[in-house]
Formats: C-alpha cells, structure tokens, sequence
C-alpha cells in the first residue's frame, strides 16, 4: 500500500525558512518523478515543484522560483522542499505526490495525496 507522509511544517516569520519531507513507501521511489503542491484557505491545490525520478530535472511555479527548491534522497525514499525567503502567501497545506508531465504541467499521477503539512508563514 502506497503511503506517502510530508513533515516539517510549521510557524515561521516572514524572510524565514522551512525544509519539508516527504517519506513514500508502498512504492518503487526511485521510478517516480515527484511533485510537492499547496492548498491555501479558500484556494485550489495548486503545483509548487516537481523532480524528474533520477533528480536530473526539477519545475518550479513561477511564484516560488529562486526561493523553493526540491531535491530527493532515492536511497530514503524521501522527496524534499527547502523553503527560503518565506512570504504570508505561502501560508498553506504542503503536500507530496507521484507526478507525471502533461505538457507544461504537472499533475498527480493517480490523485494520491497524503496527510500534508501546514505552512505558516507570518507577517
């Protein structure tokens, strides 16, 4: 049974930063391009990040470019987000994913999602 669980979440000032996990299980890591999205209050899920299943390629949103980036330990089965230059509107739920391309978009591969992590970025 396939499980993903995102971690290190929490409440953290604006310009700070935040490193997220997330351990998968169930699944054969290492085959799997894996994305991290977010869900504000109010808002839709949207996609932050994605890295292709070697770590060759990464994507970014356009709103965290420069700021975010993901990286993954295949020998841990573990996919990360190191968050820095936090800002309030990244406030949100984090969560991990399987993924797979879909022109210039990412997409959950078999809408999976995990617990996630809540993200609060003050002011």
């Amino acid at each position: 049974q396939v499980q993903l669980v995102e971690s290190g979440g929490g409440l953290v000032q604006a310009g700070g930063s935040l490193r997220l996990s997330c351990a998968a299980s169930g699944l054969t890591f290492s085959t799997y391009s894996m994305g991290w999205f977010r869900q504000a209050p109010g808002k839709e899920r949207e996609f932050v990040a994605a890295i292709t299943w070697s770590g060759s390629s990464t994507y970014y949103a356009d709103s965290v470019k420069a700021r975010f980036t993901i990286s993954r330990g295949n020998a841990k089965n573990t996919v990360y987000l190191q968050m820095n230059s936090l800002k309030p509107e990244d406030t949100a739920v984090y969560y991990c994913a399987k993924v797979r391309q879909v022109g210039t978009y990412w997409r959950n591969l078999d809408n999976y999602w995990g617990p996630g992590t809540q993200v609060t970025v003050s002011s």
